[in-house]
């Protein structure tokens, strides 16, 4: 009479089985996925920064010299005389307004013998 003995899968030569591992990312690992991730914000932020004031500080020229016609400040000149003179029947306000716009003036503050480029609707070369 023959014996069987049962052995269990893994026991049996040749065919192991695998262990089960699981996936574990180190502080360096991470940190290296973190700007692999972050690397294309960087990039486009950096374009952004770097090609946003392409057109201010280009060397085109936006209107030829000479076109706007300009007034010098003269002692006791404000933004508000300069306006009422160049423009009688305008509204000193919208004036004011254009002038501080187009000659890039953040406050109404003006110093003697400034130049002030006029818009062209109150000019009187027409």
């Amino acid at each position: 009479m023959s014996t069987v003995i049962l052995t269990a899968p893994a026991a049996i030569p040749g065919r192991q089985r695998a262990a089960r591992t699981r996936l574990r990312i180190t502080r360096r690992g991470r940190r290296v996925l973190a700007a692999v991730a972050a690397a294309p914000v960087v990039v486009a932020v950096a374009a952004a920064v770097l090609g946003g004031g392409a057109a201010l500080g280009s060397g085109v020229a936006g209107a030829p010299a000479g076109t706007f016609e300009t007034v010098t400040v003269m002692s006791g000149d404000s933004l508000w005389s300069i306006a009422e003179r160049v423009a009688p029947s305008a509204d000193p306000r919208d004036v004011v307004d254009e002038i501080a716009s187009l000659n890039g003036l953040a406050g109404a503050e003006l110093e003697m013998g400034q130049r002030l480029a006029l818009p062209a609707a109150y000019s009187t070369a027409d």
